[in-house]
């Protein structure tokens, strides 16, 4: 339905590919193809097989982060629901129009990697669907530190190293554009979190672990729409940019109607949708003719282009909010959106039967997991002798 021959057409615009299976094996193993979007590019040089894992990793992070707006609140059985719905009935609406050939391809509407398909549906749906669930209980709202500060470091890394992949990877082809795509996500990266940490210094904050993490996530996200598609000046450009008024949206926007009244747990809001929208709207000012995607195409930045992203951008909002809400009303009419407020107090071991840090654990006999230390001699005072 993303990415295979032209299906559903409304007033003449083509949103979707024919559903069919793609599980044979003369399938899975015949070149990679995308055919409403061929003439466009070279042969691809690898099986439909690589394609589709490679393309199924999108969708898959795309309904992770909208996770991210309903953590501590919503019904798992809701969500596994939701989840397969929305990516087949959302996702793959914005995935067909603007990668698999359909009616904003056709426009000349640019997006390398997913700024809108993926960052900004998923902050939209994800705000939207925080909106229909409602906010966490009290005390979480109140204290939700993060659990490990190590954990978040070490995921960050692998998150910014991933990037790297998905970005080169987007050409299709092992070509210039490619290892320039994977140039511009550092850069773009690398400012983004350099910019957030002086905007902290600048504010009087304290720059912290979780704000530079922060600050790298709007980097990688904004860059996401521009990555093949700008030189490394444009891309410097959107880190500065981007982290900048994503800082903004994140402490001061975020106190305002409608945003302040919305328990969006993780603010993908403003890392994913906003920095999503601002890489997306750059990408139309700043796109580099001489940055060849592939032989024979590239796209030219300017106020034409512009333009249609702005619209673009306006359609996958309005898509994405009318399309989850509308799914999230159908699933709460089967089984509850929202966990009650006792599941919620317990956590994990209401819901999925245990805990992610026990408090003690029986079988090795340590309380909380922790080795006892071995028991300290007692120190023996010897009686006075009798004189």
């Amino acid at each position: 339905m993303a990415f295979g021959h032209a299906w559903l057409s409304v007033f003449g615009q083509t949103f979707l590919g024919a559903p069919a299976l793609g599980t044979g094996a003369a399938f899975t193993t015949a070149q990679a193809i995308v055919p409403e979007a061929a003439s466009g590019m070279p042969p691809m040089a690898f099986p439909m097989a690589t394609l589709m894992y490679f393309q199924f990793v999108f969708a898959a992070i795309t309904v992770i982060i909208l996770g991210g707006s309903v953590l501590g609140r919503m019904n798992f059985t809701a969500w596994m629901i939701f989840c397969p719905v929305w990516m087949t009935l959302v996702y793959t609406v914005g995935a067909f129009s603007l990668w698999g050939g359909g009616w904003l391809a056709g426009l000349g509407v640019a997006d390398f990697s997913g700024g809108y398909v993926i960052h900004l549906a998923a902050g939209t749906s994800g705000f939207v669907a925080a909106w229909v669930i409602g906010p966490r209980i009290q005390a979480d709202r109140d204290n939700f530190p993060p659990n490990s500060l190590l954990v978040t470091l070490a995921g960050a890394g692998i998150l910014w190293i991933g990037w790297n992949g998905f970005n080169g990877g987007d050409p299709y082809y092992a070509g210039a554009d490619a290892a320039s795509a994977v140039l511009n996500t550092n850069l773009c990266t690398a400012v983004a979190f350099l910019v957030w940490v002086i905007w902290d210094y600048m504010t009087g904050r304290k720059p912290s672990l979780i704000g530079s993490v922060n600050g790298m996530i709007v980097g990688l996200v904004a860059i996401t729409p521009a990555a093949g598609f700008v030189n490394g000046y444009g891309a410097m450009l959107i880190g500065l940019i981007a982290s900048s008024i994503v800082y903004v949206a994140y402490n001061y926007v975020s106190r305002l109607r409608p945003f302040r009244n919305v328990d969006d747990t993780l603010g993908v809001v403003y890392t994913h949708g906003f920095a999503g929208l601002i890489g997306g709207l750059l990408t139309g000012l700043m796109a580099d003719s001489a940055m060849n995607v592939v032989p024979g195409f590239s796209v030219t930045g300017g106020l034409h282009l512009l333009k249609w992203q702005a619209l673009t951008a306006a359609w996958v909002v309005l898509f994405s909010a009318a399309g989850t809400f509308i799914l999230l009303k159908l699933v709460g009419l089967f089984v509850p959106l929202r966990m009650t407020d006792e599941e919620m107090e317990m956590g994990d071991l209401a819901v999925h039967g245990h805990e992610v840090y026990p408090s003690d654990i029986p079988s090795l006999g340590f309380p909380s997991g922790i080795p006892a230390a071995p028991p300290t001699p007692a120190t023996v005072t010897p009686a006075p002798t009798s004189s």
